[in-house]
């Protein structure tokens, strides 16, 4: 608990063991000398009558009661009043306002029982009244003067034996004193029912098992004034507390669910209203110099008060302040105009319970019956100028708009009431029946307190089983009226009896300042990195990284997008990945297309024009067979370059790979038949050679059927095995998918292209050695110059097809297709053309058949 609380618990041994000696000692040892007599007086008779007619007296001064009435049963209570209090020497004049309607209201709600035929009926309830003065001492010397038979007006011709204890107390207001008092009589069992002790360590049964209270804990108030931070986004504050039980285990409550609910604090300052003025001066520079624009503060009145008149000073920069209930309702500190907009918790005001007429005119009767003349013109002259202007004066005694600890106090006496009546009443025939001569020991009365449970005016009362009421709170906002002056607005409640995350409700707007943050909140895109070495609500926001996202604010983290999706330029969304592949709107596909097609129409002219001169020596010349069917070959490879645009399917991607493998197959083997037939032809125009009749028609047409055929079987067995197939390429680009065909079998497709190469090589080959013939028109050197840009363009077609992306892959493979069948048309087919139609006079047998 601190130096303060050993401090406190060391001087209350002391003053424990001093009074037990001062009270209890005398008789003690009278006691004992008469059971053990020692041999000097055992034997003096005038020794011995005169020990025995010893009377129990009290030592010391007793500490008399602000207010007092006998009866039945005495109950203690405890209020608070003014922390000037001890200046006075007359308990009277450490009366303040507020605190002598307090003492009003309990005397008002036992006047109200003992007058009841309901409760405690045929029974007066009487009472001790103390003010406490808000001083921890004062709360002590009452309880051991109570425990050790109270004070001389209930003693009789002074036997000790008539001293009667009583048999519950009603107080103290404070969170300290409670404590000290609690541990106190706990040990005899005598409950207290406390008012305004709000500290959550009271709770705990093991340390205070006869403690109870008709206040919340600040277990709820901790949690309240956290939910009421975070609704308004405030995750940066400063924080200060009184440096006592209240304050620093009400902190602790609030530390510990602020962490919880994400809220980060800058700085914690504790002070007491006796600490030296330095100490405030610093405690005040800090909240001035802060970056913290909220400022919670979990204070009683008298810290608080002096807090705000240091700050007054030097007004701060404007902070919002959220206050605990013990300062949120004091209208003195509403006079600081620097802290208009302060919110907080309160406790429930009472509109039923205490606001009556029957208790105003109480009050205002109160002087004439229980003051003198000396003290009715003092209290008069102090709080109410004139006594005929009671009733129009405003003071803390005559409001009546906002009882709340009042409110608290009058359930708090009731509730002692209630267990009483339990105690001694027994309800017989529909008649109570009370016993004012049973032995009522305090015991009796904590057993039955446990189990109160009545409604009073519309407000109900028990307590759980830590000796707590059911929290409600109303959230309160200082607000500025039309004339400037600062009032106190309801605008919310928090309902701990409400289930989990509906207990906190705002339903009116308030006065407050701009949102308090260490920093900016990270938009939806990016993620927070805490900043070293500070709080976690201190961050950096950083970008998501490539192909991950955030879509909500302070993320703390970036998730990558599916596989098929992307994120949009702000990274705080993921879109479907555009689909690409070579489509027949795109400006390179329409070009391919137009050679493509335009290809095929050169061969399909070239072809025509070949049928319309197939009688003349340059058509007939190297078999017209093969050069028709190489024409039709070439106008396949022109048009089989189509089925590489557009989106790949199935059957497109089996098509467009067994279309061009086979149909340059064709192509190849005609040119190789061809350049077989040159061959041929030259070696048969020497003496005795019989050259072609090995190599005649059938045999140029089987050599193309059966290269061909080979092909054919490879592409079967690739589409039987591992056939092509459409995939989406996800790994080439990572913002988009390539539709395109895989190979299915990767030896399939090489198999292919390479069975092309090999006859396309062979071709060559041949050609180059066939290329300088003695003819005048000499096919061979033609066929040379178009297998060599054949071979020129499937070489480098290699590297660029494994190197080319997405859809250039297919524009590259159209590109070599549409090149390699240029070249053999143009290298083959463009000089027998140009002599067919403009030199007619070189296509003649004898001009074919002249040798150089």
């Amino acid at each position: 608990m601190g130096i303060r609380a050993i401090f406190i618990a060391l001087r209350l041994a002391l003053s424990f063991l001093e009074l037990t000696l001062q009270v209890r000692l005398p008789g003690h040892i009278n006691g004992l000398e008469q059971q053990f007599p020692s041999e000097q007086t055992s034997n003096t008779s005038g020794v011995t009558a005169e020990a025995s007619s010893v009377k129990c007296t009290l030592q010391g001064k007793s500490r008399l009661p602000a207010f007092s009435r006998d009866g039945d049963f005495k109950i203690c209570l405890l209020f608070l009043s003014s922390p000037i209090s001890s200046k006075h020497q007359h308990v009277l004049f450490s009366l303040t306002g507020r605190g002598l309607r307090i003492s009003r209201t309990i005397i008002f709600a036992i006047e109200e029982i003992n007058n009841s035929t309901d409760l405690l009926p045929g029974i007066k309830l009487g009472y001790r009244l103390y003010d406490s003065c808000v001083s921890v001492p004062v709360s002590v010397d009452v309880a051991f003067q109570l425990l050790n038979g109270e004070d001389p007006a209930f003693y009789k011709d002074g036997n000790c034996s008539q001293s009667r204890v009583v048999v519950a107390s009603v107080g103290d207001s404070g969170s300290s004193p409670s404590i000290i008092m609690s541990r106190i009589m706990g040990s005899f069992k005598i409950p207290l029912v406390s008012s305004f002790a709000t500290c959550a360590c009271l709770s705990d049964k093991q340390q205070f098992p006869t403690f109870f209270r008709t206040i919340p804990s600040d277990h709820y108030q901790a949690d309240a004034l956290a939910k009421l931070v975070k609704h308004f986004g405030w995750t940066w504050i400063g924080a200060v507390h009184s440096n006592s039980e209240y304050g620093n285990n009400g902190m602790a409550s609030f530390l510990g669910t602020a962490l919880r609910e994400g809220i980060c604090v800058e700085y914690i300052e504790s002070f007491f209203r006796t600490d030296p003025a330095r100490k405030i001066q610093r405690v005040a520079n800090v909240i001035r110099r802060s970056t913290a624009k909220v400022v919670l503060a979990f204070t009683a009145v008298g810290e608080m008060k002096i807090l705000l008149e240091e700050l007054s000073r030097d007004p701060p920069p404007p902070r919002q302040w959220i206050a605990s209930e013990a300062w949120i309702t004091d209208p003195n500190l509403m006079s600081f105009s620097f802290c208009a907009g302060a919110v907080g918790v309160a406790i429930e005001k009472s509109s039923k319970v205490i606001a009556s007429p029957v208790l105003t005119e109480f009050w205002e009767d109160a002087f004439n019956c229980s003051l003198t003349e000396s003290e009715k013109q003092f209290s008069f002259n102090r709080y109410f100028l004139l006594p005929r202007y009671i009733k129009t004066l405003k003071s803390p005694y005559t409001e009546t708009s906002q009882l709340r600890v009042t409110n608290l106090m009058y359930k708090a006496v009731y509730a002692v009431a209630h267990a009483i009546h339990n105690a001694v009443c027994r309800e017989t025939n529909a008649t109570i029946q009370c016993d004012k001569h049973i032995g009522l020991e305090p015991k009796q009365v904590f057993k039955e307190i446990k189990n109160v449970n009545f409604s009073k005016n519309g407000y109900h009362v028990s307590f759980d089983a830590n000796g707590d009421p059911v929290a409600f709170y109303e959230l309160v906002n200082w607000q500025k009226s039309e004339s400037g002056v600062i009032e106190l607005v309801t605008v919310g409640y928090y309902d701990a009896s409400l289930p989990r995350g509906q207990e906190f409700h705002i339903n009116r707007n308030i006065t407050w300042v701009e949102v308090s943050v260490c920093s900016e909140s990270c938009p939806p895109g990016t993620r927070k990195v805490l900043q070293k070495g500070k709080p976690i609500c201190c961050y950096d926001c950083i970008p998501c990284p490539e192909g991950e996202i955030s879509n909500m604010t302070d993320s703390p983290d970036c998730f990558p997008c599916p596989k098929e999706f992307w994120p949009n330029a702000k990274r705080d969304a993921c879109f479907h990945k555009p689909v690409e592949f070579l489509s027949f709107d795109e400006v390179l596909s329409i070009i391919l297309a137009v050679f493509s097609i335009s290809g095929a129409f050169l061969a399909v002219i070239t072809g025509m024009l070949f049928f319309h001169h197939r009688t003349t020596p340059i058509v007939r010349a190297n078999n017209s067979e093969l050069s028709f069917l190489l024409l039709f070959s070439l106008t396949l490879c022109f048009l089989c370059s189509l089925t590489f645009i557009g989106a790949p399917s199935e059957w497109s991607c089996m098509l467009r790979h067994t279309a061009f493998g086979i149909t340059f197959v064709l192509c190849i083997s005609c040119v190789l038949g061809k350049t077989i037939v040159v061959l041929m032809a030259f070696k048969a125009t020497l003496p005795g050679s019989n050259a072609m009749k090995w190599f005649g028609p059938p045999q140029q047409r089987m050599t193309v059927v059966s290269f061909t055929f080979i092909q054919v079987i490879i592409c079967i067995i690739w589409l039987v095995v591992s056939p092509p197939f459409p995939v989406k390429n996800l790994t080439t680009y990572k913002e988009k998918i390539i539709l395109e065909c895989a190979l299915g079998s990767a030896v399939g497709f090489w198999a292919v292209l390479g069975y092309i190469g090999l006859l396309a090589v062979f071709c060559f080959v041949l050609a180059v050695l066939a290329r300088k013939l003695p003819d005048n028109f000499n096919e061979a050197k033609m066929i040379t110059f178009s297998m060599l840009i054949f071979c020129a363009v499937w070489i480098t077609f290699i590297p660029a097809y494994v190197s080319s992306p997405g859809k250039l892959t297919v524009a590259v493979e159209i590109f070599a297709i549409l090149a390699s069948s240029f070249g053999l048309i143009l290298c083959i087919f463009a000089p027998k053309c140009f002599i067919i139609l403009f030199q007619p006079e070189k296509n003649t047998k004898k001009y074919l058949m002249n040798k150089n």
